[in-house]
């Protein structure tokens, strides 16, 4: 009844290619960023900010970079870790080492790095894919965590192995508290998400969805599998690379290698698959996900035992997490492979028909 299309008509092509072409839809968008910009910072208090909200938009960031090349152009990848380790690690040399650089610049130098990386391993996708391919991104995984712990120049030769920033300000605005941290992490991930949407409807991202589907068919009809699978890999891990420099400078300001293991490259593949491969909308319900589920079950399982009279220990929450992820992950699979974006937009369709049967 609310959720209706009635006297929306398209006179345009332009008008019919709208990101949102519902009404309903764009004004539930610019309202709901509206809130996250304004009405967020009223009403949330410090440890939602430090738990929750940073890291949601900074993995949803990251999910997005995955999501392009993992979603819409179907190179599996698990060195997701390792372009967001460059990142971070490229940004802070660029912002140690070069004085008076801008923090924005640094953090978009460390994803112009992390893309020349991703490049460089995403070679052999032209001649490997499916498993092999996972494996070929592996090894940048296992090699960056191998650089950035033994070759000291990375970290600014610290005895420690570790590195930190602080002080971070752009054109004077400091960014010291919760509040500052959260809503630079989100104007980045506005713009990023803006940018992407419009990066797979174009005709770039037409030719990856085509790789996607079968490769050879696309050769046939003259795209160049070379440059759509190296470009999808420069987009993706150059967002990859801007989400691991705010990982590390804005989430953690002090971190090391072990910060951007393979357990990370995995928890953003979760991400995708759980929030849905192929929508941009799904790396921002998997990031959701993976970030309120830990939470909730360390909240929930101590509860639960305490009312059924069983002591439940945080080994064992951590392990229930573990085996919760795999089952939702087996379960999207089989169940539902398009994963929660699915979902919504099966709810969206039945509200646009509701109340009369489908």
């Amino acid at each position: 009844m609310f959720y209706r299309e009635n006297g929306q008509f398209k006179t345009s092509y332009r008008s019919d290619q709208q990101i949102f072409p519902i009404t309903q839809d764009r004004w539930m968008v610019l309202a709901l960023i509206a809130f996250a910009f304004i009405g967020v910072p009223m009403l949330v208090d410090e440890y939602m900010f430090r738990a929750i909200l940073i890291p949601f938009l900074i993995l949803a960031l990251a999910a997005l970079g995955v999501n392009i090349l993992v979603g819409y152009c179907g190179q599996i990848s698990l060195g997701s870790g390792a372009f967001m380790a460059v990142g971070a690690y490229a940004a802070y040399n660029t912002q140690v080492r070069i004085e008076g650089m801008p923090l924005i610049v640094s953090l978009l130098s460390g994803g112009f790095f992390a893309t020349l990386v991703g490049i460089v391993f995403g070679i052999p996708s032209l001649r490997v894919k499916g498993l092999y391919l996972a494996v070929a991104t592996l090894a940048a995984q296992f090699f960056c965590d191998w650089a950035f712990l033994r070759i000291g120049w990375f970290t600014n030769n610290t005895p420690s192995g570790s590195v930190s920033v602080s002080n971070l300000q752009v054109l004077g605005w400091t960014i010291n508290t919760p509040v500052d941290k959260y809503l630079f992490c989100l104007g980045f991930l506005c713009v990023f998400g803006l940018l992407a949407k419009n990066l797979v409807r174009s005709a770039i991202g037409r030719e990856w969805m085509a790789i996607r589907d079968m490769d050879v068919a696309a050769a046939v009809i003259g795209i160049r599998p070379m440059y759509a699978k190296l470009s999808a890999f420069a987009v993706s891990s150059f967002i990859i690379g801007v989400a691991g420099g705010l990982w590390g400078f804005v989430h953690l300001g002090s971190w090391e290698p072990a910060a951007f293991s393979i357990d990370r490259s995995f928890q953003l593949l979760f991400m995708v698959i759980i929030g849905g491969m192929g929508s941009i909308m799904g790396s921002f319900f998997g990031a959701a996900f993976i970030v309120a589920l830990p939470i909730f079950l360390n909240q929930f399982l101590p509860w639960f035992g305490t009312l059924i009279g069983v002591d439940i220990s945080t080994a064992a929450v951590s392990h229930t997490e573990f085996m919760i992820f795999g089952a939702l992950i087996v379960w999207f699979l089989i169940v539902e492979p398009h994963g929660l974006a699915r979902l919504w937009s099966i709810g969206k369709q039945k509200l646009r028909l509701w109340p009369f049967p489908h």
